[in-house]
């Protein structure tokens, strides 16, 4: 049975955390010279001389209000590759602890786990990039505080089968990270609306993608409040900065945009699923709920040489598990998507 204060460090449980200026002070005032801030104003103009609300209490409210959370619920952080980084330091002791990863599957996992000194035991997913569960439960062990599923898959683009991630959650008593960055092109709900039924579960989200502000850093975490409290905890103090509050918020008053660059990226991929095959250097196109799609081609290493040379940058990600002479190709404009196609058109091996 999932007990949150049996999986957290002790020493995470047991220590204070930095009180900030800001956290000291409650009320209203008119002269704030609390916090060694330059009184005089910025050379930026606005308020940049002070320091931006350690707890994003606006910010939260509001993203609250869209996703059909609590601001409780709440954890927002430097990128998503923050809230990872945090998880693993809030749960795992350096050295002791383990993380199971799913390759194929986004990096910074390892890159965390590697930093954090965390053994990582891995269970490769199947052949259609599935999560074999049986083998993910048989590979649990006390050590094991983190399970991380991606779904939409970084870089496969296709959505893991909810039953599977029901019975890991059903069945594990550490952590199951669920990083959602490409949700918003899937045709599937979130699992923010399961929070309460599964304590030990925590959502990442992202305004990298669907929103196109990967520029601001800006990285969501959904959890039960005991959760969020302590990644609260042991967060630096003002990990969000007060632009990336303010211009999140300006993006947030405008939702309606969001869904017209949905539907045009989606309508985009639809068009490169059914072009891309057409064309000899292309083996295969994996499905994809994401904004990218994975492509089997004849040589992925020439290819992608070939595509440089025209100005154009894709992923190649032949070294992975199961993506053997595969590109990542990420949706562009129609334009950009149409030169695509033109190139690898003339790629001759």
């Amino acid at each position: 049975m999932f007990k949150l204060e049996n999986l957290v460090r002790s020493n995470v449980l047991n220590m204070k955390p930095y009180s900030s200026a800001r956290d000291d002070f409650k009320g209203s005032a008119s002269i704030f010279i609390d916090a060694n801030e330059n009184n005089l104003g910025s050379l930026a103009g606005e308020n940049y001389n002070r320091y931006p609300d350690p707890h994003q209490r606006e910010l939260k409210s509001r993203i609250a209000t869209i996703k059909g959370v609590k601001p409780e619920q709440i954890f927002l952080g430097n990128g998503s590759d923050e809230c990872i980084d945090l998880l693993l330091r809030m749960v795992c002791r350096p050295g002791k602890d383990a993380l199971l990863n799913l390759p194929p599957t986004y990096g910074m996992y390892e890159v965390s786990a590697n930093l954090n000194e965390v053994r990582i035991d891995t269970v490769q997913l199947t052949a259609d990039f599935q999560i074999p569960v049986n083998k993910v439960l048989a590979s649990v062990k006390p050590e094991t505080k983190l399970i991380f599923i991606c779904s939409p898959n970084n870089p496969t683009g296709n959505s893991i089968d909810p039953e599977s991630i029901e019975t890991i959650l059903d069945n594990f008593d550490g952590l199951v990270v669920l990083d959602e960055a490409y949700i918003d092109f899937a045709n599937t709900p979130s699992w923010t609306t399961r929070l309460e039924e599964y304590p030990n579960l925590v959502v990442l989200q992202t305004f990298s993608k669907a929103w196109g502000m990967a520029g601001l850093r800006l990285g969501m975490a959904f959890a039960s409040a005991e959760i969020i409290e302590l990644l609260d905890k042991i967060k630096p103090p003002y990990n969000i900065n007060q632009s990336t509050q303010e211009l999140a918020l300006k993006a947030l008053e405008n939702d309606e945009q969001l869904k017209y660059m949905i539907e045009e990226i989606v309508q985009e991929r639809e068009l490169l699923e059914k072009a891309l095959p057409t064309l000899k250097a292309v083996e295969k196109v994996y499905p994809s709920d994401a904004n990218f799609l994975l492509v089997k081609v004849t040589d992925a290493n020439g290819l992608y040489k070939h595509l440089l040379n025209d100005g154009i940058v894709v992923r190649n990600r032949s070294s992975l598990p199961g993506c053997e002479n595969c590109l990542r190709i990420s949706i562009g404009t129609l334009e950009e998507n149409q030169q695509l196609i033109q190139s690898i058109s003339e790629f001759r091996t």
